[in-house]
Parts: structure tokens; C-alpha cells; sequence
């Protein structure tokens, strides 16, 4: 057994030692330096920002700008810990509206490098020059606006230096932080030299279109081609950016940018809201790719959680969620095939369906007709794929589920030859699997029996939004094991779990019971279902769980419902499945996430027969 050790004294540590200290909180690597820096320039007023860096740096880190400047006799004052312009009071912390703050950045950088304040106000004779080891102000040459250089990082806490990778990552690093202050501010230009070379250079652009303009400069036009806009607000949320398509999906989580007034962040509900909207698009564990923006009264976010700043925590997450969530799924609801042709082409039900008044052409369109649907009609019709299906193929709604199923007839397309369909017109079937059509930009191939599968599927969806979430009864209730935060979310949410179908109840200090679940889920583990629930509902919107079970019971009886593999259509069911398509939300990805339509354009057919060389 080792000896203890020696009592020492209390005593109060230096104010170097302090210093240092707390910049292992601020300054992790050279790129923490570089966001500190670029938030400064950007707090100024810059309109034009240029990195210089040395050794991806480690010996060198230069921010210069265009901003107001910092006038000489505040150099010195600027240099000291928690010494800021931006806030005076707690009422000003409590709605930050700058990128700094806490002014701990710049004392923590100089105590841990060799660090130099140069700065020139409007008006002023001269710039002045400040030493960070010694205090020493001096004039020197400078157009209005601010540079800092940090020297030699880290030179003081040789043991921290060792923790650093290669000078290639850091130097990653460093443009990664430019590029996501890039991201957000288009009327501000970025240059980032290394060892005297450019390496990356953002020019300014002004208006709406200089936000589409700087996405494409940092992360490719591909990226822009591949996204939808998003401008959506609910209640005190605003919601604008872009997020990618389902086939615009990565293996990695490295493009996904959110930011919070201005700020970027790392939050889990941000990233569970977005997360959620792709949940029935996306193939297995891809991840979508997004830029987004949230706006919100800076008195509903508290920024000050983390030294960095890259942790937010929100007043109500329930509504920065939800915000999310449907902010993107609004957007990725319109079919991709309305933006193939700007002709205009007819969207309601009336123009797309034949004269004739069959079931199907009831079953064709998803318009107001259905949402006057009976409640208890639309739940038979759920029920309906799980019967064996009729010998005979009745006229119902219900036919409209069966393992045969039969598409509307669209013998009024043929005769419509003034309307450019987005997906064109059938004009054969591959091998009873694939459809075959011709629009404007060349040849269009859809897997007939996902794209049905989606169509099926969103109208499985919209019947059961329209009848409420209700309860069976559990003949004995499930008894579980539970945490304290578990007992506590079920008494605190009792109510809300009420409206989502769920009954849990207290047993005893450690145990709930589950006494009623929601009727299209009674088949299901119920204490699984109560437990899931309880975890979101702590974190996030507990509806999602019940939601997605709902869903996932619904995906499986659209599979079953959907048009087979070697089924032989004729050219006018292929086109009313076509025209179908055109007017499902989500229709460009089946349940699954896999894609059910891929264009092939008039120029990659022309390379295959090398046509034009």
C-alpha cells in the first residue's frame, strides 16, 4: 500500500498558471485559435478575412482584417482574462447576438504562444503594435482593421505541443473552421495561405443568390444539384439552408453544417430532428448531407455552455425539433420529377384520371377527396392486406390494397399530348421489373414495384393521420424494472403519453407498469415500445417513437400491397403509375430508402454510342 501523500498548503495559483490552464478549455489545437480569431474579425465588422499560416499552424497563425480596429489605449486591456466590448450585464449574456463573448480567447492564446495585436481605427494617424509577452505599445504601419499573430503554439506547455498531429491534419483543421464561418457568411470574403501559398479563397457575394453562390464555392456544385431549399418557420423557429436528397446521402456525417444565429453548433437535437426527417428515405446507415440556418430570439438559446461555443442548449427543444424535422420533410416531400420539366403539367386528380367512374380512378389521386374519407372506412382498408384477396377484383377501395392490384387506367394521357409529363410516357417493360419511359431529357427507368411500394405506403400514411392514435387495453399489464428518469418522465408526461396511446403507470420506487398501447401496435413488446418512448421523451419528442413503429408496420403492408416483380402491365397502367409517382410525396425513394426512378440523359446515351466524336 502505497504512503499518502504529504499535506501541502492552500495557496492561490499565479495568474500565468490560471491562464494557462484555462486555455486547455479554449485552445485545443491551431484551429481553435483560427475560429477565436475569425470570430473576432467577424464581431469587427469584417468584410474581408485572410488566414496566413506556418507549419499547418503550429509555428505561425496570422488573422488579418478589414473591421473597425481596436483603438491603442485598449490593446493592453484586450489582452487580459475576461476582459470584452461585447457585454456588460447578465441581461446581455442571457441574448448574445456576437461570436464572442467571454472574453477568455485572446488571454488564453497569449499564455500559451508568442502573440502580437496590430490595429488602426477610422480616423486614426497611425496603426499601434502591441506585445503579448511584454506590454510594449508602438506605432506602426496599417490600413484601418486588426491582425494577430500567434507564434510558436503551445511553446510554453511543451507537453501540450505533443498531442498535436501532422502539420497536413492541423492544417485540415484550420480550413475546416474557415470553411464553416464561410458557410454562413457569403458578404464576406475568406483567403487561407499556407507556407505562402493560397490554398482555399472564398470571394463575397451579395442577395439571396450569394447564399446558393458561396454553397457551391465551399462544398461544389454537385452539392447544390443535389439539395432542396429550405425556408420554413414554426412558431419562434425559422428554418433556411439546403439539405440533400436521399441519393446525395454519404457513408460519413461530414457534411452536415447547422447553425444557431450565425454560430456553428454541435447539438443532438438539431441532429436527431434532422435525422428523423430522413428516416423512411434513406438506405440503410447513410447520412444526409445539410446546411441549415436557425433563427431564433437569442434569449430562447443559451450559448454559454462550453468555452468553445459549439455547445448551444435551448429554452425548448421540443420546438427546435420539430422545427427540424419537418422543416426538412416538407422539403424533401415534393417529387424531384416536378423539377425535370418547367412546362407546366395538371397536378389535380380531375385532369390526371380518365372519364370513366371506376375505383380506380378513385384510388388514383391523393386530393381532398381522401381526407374526407370515414375514419373507421380508412382503418378496414388498412386491415384489408392482411385478408386473402378476392378471386374476383371488386370495385372498392379496399381492391386498391390487394395482392392484385390494378393500376388506374389513364386511356386520356394518350389524347393530352399538349402536357410534357416529368416522367414521360411507358413505352415498354424490361424483363417485368423495370418501366421503361421517354420524357424530354431522354430515357427514364423506374423499378415499378418500389415506386408502387411508396405510392401504397404515403397513402397507408395519410388514411391513418386522419383517425386517432387509440389505446387497447393490456388484459395484464406489463410489468418492467425502471430508472429514476424513467418514473420521472412517465409521471411528469402522463398526459402526453396519454395522447399518444400509451397508459404507464407507478408501481412502486422502481417499477412502472404498462396498462394500455396504442391498437395498431398491441402486437408488438410493449415494454420495449413504453421504454423507447420514455428515453425520447427525455431527449426529444416521444411522437417519433410511435410514429416510426406505425410507420414501420405500414412500410410492411405497403410491401405487400405493392405491384409484383414479373407482373405484365400495359402502357396505360404503366403511365398512371407514372403519373402516380408524379404526385406522391416522397416518391423518389421506396420505404426502404433504395431510389424508384433514375434518369439516363440524351448525352450520357449519345457517349455510349460514342455519337458526336
Amino acid at each position: 500500500m502505497s504512503e499518502p501523500l504529504p499535506r501541502q498548503t492552500i495557496r492561490e495559483l499565479p495568474d500565468v498558471l490560471i491562464s494557462q490552464i484555462a486555455a486547455g478549455e479554449v485552445v485545443e489545437r491551431p484551429a481553435s485559435v483560427v475560429r477565436e480569431l475569425v470570430d473576432n474579425a467577424i464581431d469587427a465588422g469584417a468584410r474581408q478575412i485572410t488566414l496566413r499560416l506556418l507549419g499547418g499552424g503550429i509555428r505561425l497563425i496570422s488573422v488579418e482584417d478589414d473591421g473597425c480596429g481596436i483603438p491603442s489605449e485598449e490593446l493592453a486591456v484586450a489582452l487580459k482574462r475576461h476582459a470584452t466590448s461585447k457585454i456588460v450585464s447578465l441581461q446581455d449574456l442571457e441574448s448574445v447576438a456576437t461570436m464572442g463573448f467571454r472574453g477568455e480567447a485572446l488571454a488564453a492564446i497569449n499564455s500559451v504562444s508568442e502573440m502580437s495585436l496590430l490595429s488602426r481605427i477610422e480616423g486614426a494617424s497611425s496603426a499601434f503594435l502591441l506585445d503579448g509577452q511584454t506590454g510594449e505599445v508602438k506605432p506602426a504601419a496599417r490600413a484601418t482593421g486588426t491582425t494577430v499573430e500567434v507564434k510558436e503554439l503551445f511553446f510554453s506547455t511543451p507537453a501540450r505541443r505533443h498531442f498535436l498531429k501532422s502539420e497536413s491534419t492541423e492544417l485540415a483543421h484550420c480550413i475546416e473552421a474557415v470553411r464553416r464561418h464561410a458557410l454562413v457568411r457569403p458578404e464576406v470574403s475568406f483567403a487561407i495561405w499556407h507556407e505562402g501559398k493560397i490554398v482555399a479563397q472564398w470571394r463575397s457575394h451579395a442577395g439571396e443568390a450569394g447564399w446558393n453562390q458561396r454553397l457551391a464555392d465551399v462544398l461544389g456544385e454537385e452539392f447544390v444539384a443535389s439539395s432542396v431549399n429550405i425556408d420554413f418557420r414554426s412558431g419562434p423557429v425559422h428554418v433556411r439552408g439546403r439539405a440533400g436528397t436521399p441519393d446525395a446521402a454519404r457513408a460519413r456525417a461530414d457534411q452536415q453544417f447547422a447553425y444557431v444565429n450565425g454560430r456553428f453548433v454541435r447539438d443532438k437535437v438539431i441532429t436527431h430532428g434532422a435525422r428523423s426527417a430522413y428516416e423512411d428515405v434513406l438506405h440503410g446507415h447513410r447520412q444526409p448531407v445539410y446546411v441549415l440556418y436557425l433563427q431564433m430570439n437569442p434569449a430562447r438559446v443559451d450559448v454559454n455552455v462550453h468555452p468553445t461555443k459549439i455547445e448551444v442548449r435551448f429554452r425548448d427543444s421540443r420546438e427546435v425539433h420539430q422545427a427540424m424535422r419537418h422543416a426538412i420533410e416538407s422539403a424533401l416531400a415534393v417529387p424531384r420529377a416536378q423539377l425535370l420539366t418547367t412546362t407546366s403539367a395538371p397536378t389535380q386528380a380531375s385532369t390526371l384520371a380518365p372519364t370513366n367512374n371506376t375505383w380506380a380512378q378513385r384510388g388514383m389521386a391523393f386530393g381532398a377527396d381522401r381526407l374526407h374519407e370515414d375514419p373507421a372506412r380508412a382503418m378496414a382498408d388498412l386491415k384489408a392486406l392482411w385478408s386473402t384477396p378476392p378471386q374476383v377484383e371488386e370495385e372498392s377501395p379496399a381492391g386498391f390494397y390487394s395482392s392484385k392490384i390494378q393500376l388506374q387506367t389513364a386511356t386520356a394521357v394518350a389524347s393530352q399530348g399538349e402536357h410534357e409529363w416529368p416522367l414521360g410516357r411507358a413505352i415498354a417493360q424490361l424483363q417485368g421489373v423495370y418501366i421503361l419511359a421517354e420524357n424530354t431529357q431522354g430515357l427514364v427507368v423506374v423499378d415499378m414495384h418500389a415506386a408502387h411500394e411508396r405510392i401504397v405506403y404515403e397513402r397507408l400514411k395519410q388514411q391513418l393521420d386522419t383517425t386517432q392514435i387509440t389505446s387497447q387495453p393490456l388484459l395484464i399489464p406489463a410489468s418492467f424494472s425502471a430508472t429514476p428518469q424513467e418514473i420521472a418522465t412517465a409521471e411528469s408526461c402522463a398526459d402526453v403519453l396519454m395522447q399518444l396511446g400509451l397508459e404507464v403507470s407507478t408501481l412502486s420506487a422502481k417499477t412502472l407498469a404498462v396498462r394500455a398501447v396504442p391498437t395498431s401496435l398491441a402486437q408488438g413488446d410493449c415494454v420495449e415500445l413504453a421504454r423507447s418512448v420514455l428515453a425520447e421523451l427525455a431527449q426529444h419528442d416521444a411522437a417519433t417513437v410511435v410514429q416510426r413503429a406505425q410507420n414501420e408496420i405500414l412500410a410492411t403492408m405497403a410491401c405487400h400491397g405493392a405491384v409484383r416483380a414479373n407482373r405484365k402491365l400495359s402502357l396505360d397502367e404503366m403511365n398512371a403509375l407514372l403519373r402516380q409517382m408524379e404526385a406522391t410525396e416522397r416518391s423518389d425513394q421506396c420505404n426502404h430508402g433504395r431510389p424508384t426512378w433514375r434518369q439516363v440523359g440524351m448525352r450520357e446515351l449519345d457517349a455510349l454510342f460514342l455519337r458526336g466524336r
